[in-house]
């Protein structure tokens, strides 16, 4: 009841402010509902293709982050740090590739032993061969 009198107090463009004001607050709060209606199905039927999108503009944002932060360190005057990620992982690779060789060639050697049979080699001292031979021999032997 209190509220009825103070209305009828009002002036006239106090009135004209306060029914604008509803209006304008009616038709901010019906187009907030069909945005939010319109949003929500818009969502529905293309989540997969905003999903792609998406995805693409988060890396394409952070690539654009990495070389902005590396375009101010070089500006800065500071070297970019050694890839010590990339050098232990060359590190590791080389050794199981060293490795992987060396076991292999244990393994070809030890299968080269088995299926090559033993030759019995005899060694010819040169000075306790044929002395008589050595005369006619092409190639001469100091023995002084």
């Amino acid at each position: 009841m209190l509220g009825t009198n103070l209305l009828k107090h009002q002036s006239k463009p106090e009135r004209i402010a306060d029914q604008a004001w509803e209006y304008l607050t009616s038709a901010v709060n019906s187009a907030g509902d069909s945005v939010k209606y319109t949003a929500r199905s818009a969502r529905r039927t293309g989540s997969h293709l905003t999903s792609n999108a998406g995805d693409r503009v988060g890396a394409v944002t952070d690539e654009a982050r990495v070389r902005a932060g590396r375009a101010y360190d070089a500006l800065a005057g500071r070297r970019p740090g050694l890839p010590w990620g990339w050098l232990i992982g060359a590190g590791l690779v080389g050794a199981a590739v060293a490795w992987a060789a060396s076991t292999a060639s244990r393994a070809a050697l030890a299968r080269a032993e088995r299926e090559l049979p033993a030759h019995d080699v005899e060694f010819v001292d040169v000075d306790r061969a044929n002395p008589v031979d050595r005369t006619s021999s092409p190639v001469r032997v100091d023995t002084a």
